[in-house]
């Protein structure tokens, strides 16, 4: 039977150790992580997800985690979707030197970036000294070590991973269906309405569910700029490893959120398909 196998499709033997390598270096540890939620080491029990379930704090963390994630990928996806247009339409020229200040920033370290949007932000900031010195504000504007600066901070990270998936389906539309449109009196707006945002509304989709997952996970970010008064849930499950030594607790919060994060994929999948999702037809 494996010899029929590997004898009808061979590229499984390539992909066979890399399969058996991420069994061992993250389905262990995640089956280790759901065991140490319930207890199961010691004494089973459903404690921590009742704890979970009691504990407004937890809740509060939760809500603002979500409300967070989801402003932050609404945005990065609007202006992700404009420069991903603007790349596709553009001359080799400027695309490339568009696809440089993406990628630019992309290459920085998340805590390079969190801390120069601290440096802009602060309240002695190049921002509030430039807003002061021109006289129209009187007083430094709260940007940062709030729910502004943190939002900020994980736009400007999360922006080029709404644009690459954007602009690769973009780049490889048939433009025909534009001529077409045209060519029996529709507008530019309405062709853009009725046939480019749905040809392009799957990589949408796409992309605002990379930016939603990643954003989930984020801890530099809202660590640095929230500077303690926005707890994010990774940085919240860091506290429970690292202070108060509730590894159970924070093992529950961990599952909770891959429980939400896989729970997410489905809805979308069932939505609009995995197949469109992932940029075919």
């Amino acid at each position: 039977m494996a010899a029929q196998i590997f004898g009808r499709q061979p590229y499984i033997g390539f992909l066979l150790p890399a399969a058996l390598l991420v069994c061992g270096l993250f389905l262990v540890p995640v089956g280790q992580l759901i065991l140490l939620s319930f207890d199961t080491f010691t004494e089973p029990s459903l404690r921590w997800y009742e704890q979970i379930l009691a504990t407004d704090s937890i809740k509060r963390i939760f809500w603002t985690t979500f409300r967070i994630v989801s402003i932050t990928t609404l945005i990065a996806v609007v202006l992700g979707y404009l420069v991903a247009f603007a790349m596709a339409h553009m001359g080799p020229r400027q695309r490339l030197f568009l696809l440089l200040c993406v990628l630019v920033p992309f290459w920085l370290s998340v805590l390079v970036r969190a801390l120069a949007w601290l440096i802009l932000l602060r309240n002695n900031g190049l921002i509030n000294e430039t807003l002061i010195g021109a006289g129209l504000i009187g007083a430094p504007l709260a940007l940062v070590r709030n729910e502004f600066g943190v939002v900020i901070g994980m736009v400007h990270y999360l922006i080029p991973y709404a644009v690459f998936p954007i602009f690769a389906t973009m780049q490889n539309m048939d433009n025909r269906l534009m001529m077409a449109a045209r060519s029996v009196g529709a507008s530019p707006l309405r062709t853009f309405i009725d046939v480019y945002l749905p040809v392009t509304l799957p990589a949408v989709f796409g992309a605002g569910l990379l930016v939603f997952v990643f954003g989930l996970g984020f801890f530099v970010t809202p660590a640095i700029l929230g500077g303690g008064r926005v707890v994010m849930l990774s940085e919240y499950v860091s506290i429970s490893v690292l202070q108060t030594l509730r590894w159970g607790l924070a093992a529950a919060l961990s599952v909770v959120l891959l429980i939400a994060t896989l729970a997410l994929l489905w809805i979308v999948s069932k939505v609009i398909g995995v197949r469109r999702l992932m940029g075919n037809a």
